[in-house]
């Protein structure tokens, strides 16, 4: 059973990551119609509905009452999801959604690393391997092939 959970949970992440790779050009035409701020609040405006939707559905809503607990570190998941699209539809007419995937991409995983080294935000303190610092050259290497090859 826990395989099929892993399985499941890898087919949704492959779907989101589609979903992100088509987001930058998506929210970059919109920017042509409602300027860059337009676009990234009507983006950010649809994934709030979304999820709020998803919340009241799942019967979630009532999970909320955890706010009382809010910690300002928290508030990195909203400034990244703010700064992921408003960034991205301006830099996608530069890079290509390929070259603003692969930044990002990148840097996630750095960071990630390094985060997951730190033990930072409840993360359990991995250590930084040397198939891990192989994965995140290559992957350096990578974006930078991608974002300097026309």
């Amino acid at each position: 059973m826990e395989r099929m959970e892993k399985l499941g949970a890898v087919i949704a992440t492959l779907i989101a990551g589609a979903l992100v790779a088509a987001q930058p050009p998506a929210n970059s035409e919109m920017g042509k119609q409602v300027g860059t701020l337009g676009a990234a609040f009507i983006s950010i405006a649809i994934s709030f509905a979304l999820v709020g939707v998803a919340l009241v559905v799942t019967g979630g809503a009532g999970q909320l009452s955890g706010l009382s607990k809010f910690k300002a570190e928290y508030a990195l998941g909203g400034i990244a999801g703010a700064a992921i699209v408003a960034v991205s539809l301006v830099t996608v007419r530069e890079l290509g959604a390929g070259g603003v995937v692969a930044a990002t991409v990148c840097t996630q995983l750095t960071v990630s690393v390094i985060l997951d080294r730190l033990g930072v935000l409840g993360l359990p303190g991995n250590a930084i391997t040397p198939l891990r610092l192989t994965g995140v050259t290559l992957l350096i290497a990578g974006t930078v092939l991608v974002t300097t090859s026309d």
